[in-house]
């Protein structure tokens, strides 16, 4: 089963930035969706960002747009969530799920309508707070 371990979080202050890792175990995640979901306190896993198994097109929620940046790096077998200009309603645990054959978009829309299906690892934990 695809493994991850989510890295990076931390307490930041409006307006900072944060630089999450996904990194797999056992694994690589060249050929596989892989995207970046977030729980808040208090309310249910949504969908920030997701990158294509075919190529590297992206999806982001409307939310993040412009202030967020999802990439992989194929060489540390790795993929990145580059956080900008955070806000303090990003506050969230970050997770990182992983799946072989979508877009960007349908593995955004799929993971939260299915999360029961997927891995969820530890995640990490952002707090954006002054």
């Amino acid at each position: 089963q695809e493994q991850f371990v989510e890295s990076g979080g931390g307490l930041v202050q409006p307006g900072g930035s944060l630089r999450l890792s996904c990194a797999a175990s056992g694994f690589t995640l060249n050929g596989y969706a892989v995207g970046w979901f977030r729980q808040a306190p208090g309310k249910g896993r949504e969908e920030v960002s997701c990158i294509s198994s075919y190529d590297d097109t992206t999806y982001y929620t409307d939310s993040v747009k412009g202030r967020f940046i999802i990439f992989r790096d194929d060489a540390t077998n790795t993929v990145f969530l580059q956080m900008n200009n955070l806000k303090p309603e990003d506050t969230a645990t970050y997770y990182c799920v992983a799946d072989q054959g979508f877009y960007a978009a349908n593995l955004c829309t799929v993971v939260p309508a299915r999360p029961a299906i997927y891995f969820w690892g530890q995640g990490t934990p952002v707090t954006v707070s002054s």
